[in-house]
């Protein structure tokens, strides 16, 4: 049975990164699988995101059963197509965000809170590395990532104005700030991953510092900054890559 969903309108022109898209999408709920059956779905879903960040989205639904250990008739019993699978992940990862949004929002402490969410959201994104490949692939549609948009956005808004209320960050602190942080630590985590892991978490903690008020002190950075040869090695990766070829 496929879910239902509902598309609505929007009229923000900000398209936000993946991972502060998220909530269940309306619809009827899908029924449960058997035990055997959901376990192979998580094992193709798995694979799939392995596959993609390896190979990108060329991969054919076939290689996903071969790599996850399944009957290729298995695979096409839980999903129809790759799309299908593509969707799937989307979907999961959405969820996951979502929770992790709530999450922080219990958080009695509103700057704790707010900076739990950035910590686990930029973690999830650095130990998923088919997420790019899944977020670019246009059988997602606008509406698809629309609708996902409107449903996590409410909740980084409440996690900003929770912690301003609290006079704990900046007042002029806005939600969609955080958009093109998120937006510049993902291009560092892809550039430096080979490098140095954790250069992100050093200018997450730069960024932290600039939103905070009254620091009393600087937060320790993760990692000391590359070298010159570092940066110059993480800047060309692609390059070097695409020369390879």
């Amino acid at each position: 049975m496929r879910i239902l969903r509902i598309h609505r309108t929007t009229q923000t022109d900000i398209a936000y990164p993946v991972l502060w898209y998220g909530g269940l999408m309306p619809g009827t709920p899908a029924p449960a699988l058997r035990r055997d059956a959901a376990i192979n779905r998580e094992r193709l879903l798995d694979a799939a995101s392995e596959l993609f960040a390896q190979r990108g989205l060329d991969v054919t639904l076939n290689d996903i059963a071969h790599h996850a250990g399944v009957g290729v008739a298995t695979a096409y019993r839980r999903f129809a197509n790759k799309e299908e699978v593509i969707d799937a992940l989307f979907e999961k990862r959405l969820q996951d965000v979502a929770a992790v949004a709530r999450d922080a929002l219990d958080d009695p402490d509103a700057w704790h809170g707010l900076v739990t969410f950035l910590e686990r959201s930029l973690e999830m994104q650095f130990g998923d590395r088919g997420l790019t490949q899944i977020m670019n692939s246009p059988s997602l549609g606008n509406a698809r990532v629309a609708d996902a948009r409107d449903r996590i956005a409410p909740l980084i808004e409440a996690l900003v104005e929770r912690a301003k209320q609290a006079g704990a960050v900046r007042p002029d602190l806005d939600q969609t700030d955080l958009v093109f942080v998120q937006l510049g630590l993902s291009a560092i985590i892809d550039s430096s991953r080979a490098v140095e892991p954790d250069l992100y978490r050093r200018y997450l903690g730069i960024f932290l510092d600039g939103i905070r008020t009254k620091p009393r002190t600087f937060t320790d950075l993760a990692v000391p900054a590359l070298s010159a040869n570092q940066t110059h090695t993480a800047m060309t990766r692609r390059r070097r890559a695409a020369n390879r070829e």
